[in-house]
């Protein structure tokens, strides 16, 4: 029920210092993150049919943001950028899941795509706090 009130502030506290703060893979990561988020709030169903049957917007979405972490995570040094894209790949075999057993709990699949979100923003802050630190040492 609070979700959006929880999450839409911590997606932009959390991305917004990835791009003040992070390298280049936060700042990616950050975008990845917001575009994905705006474009989930494009394509979702309407509130009463929503998650009642595959929701082939939001596949399309999760799919193009688990292609731009993976992108980061095979391109980086760094290990956080594949737990991202691991989390990614979990959110979408969700729509996998919906597509096999269409008798799957709306509620169970909504929880299935929602839940890696704050995981993911944990490990964004994270790694961009690392990378800001590691920066400050090495410039000292």
């Amino acid at each position: 029920m609070f979700g959006p009130y929880i999450f839409i502030p911590l997606l932009a506290a959390v991305c917004l210092y990835a791009l003040w703060r992070g390298g280049k893979d936060e700042r990616v990561v950050a975008a990845c993150c917001m575009i994905g988020t705006g474009a989930t709030l494009l394509v979702v169903s309407p509130l009463r049919q929503r998650y009642a049957s595959l929701e082939e917007g939001l596949l399309f979405v999760d799919l193009a943001v688990l292609a731009g972490f993976i992108t980061v995570a095979l391109r980086s040094k760094r290990f956080w950028p594949l737990w991202v894209a691991g989390l990614q790949l979990t959110t979408s075999v969700g729509h996998m899941l919906k597509g096999v057993d269409q008798e799957l709990l709306p509620r169970a699949y909504g929880a299935a795509l929602q839940f890696w979100s704050y995981p993911i923003l944990l490990l964004l802050a994270v790694g961009t706090y690392r990378f800001h630190r590691t920066q400050s040492r090495t410039a000292a």
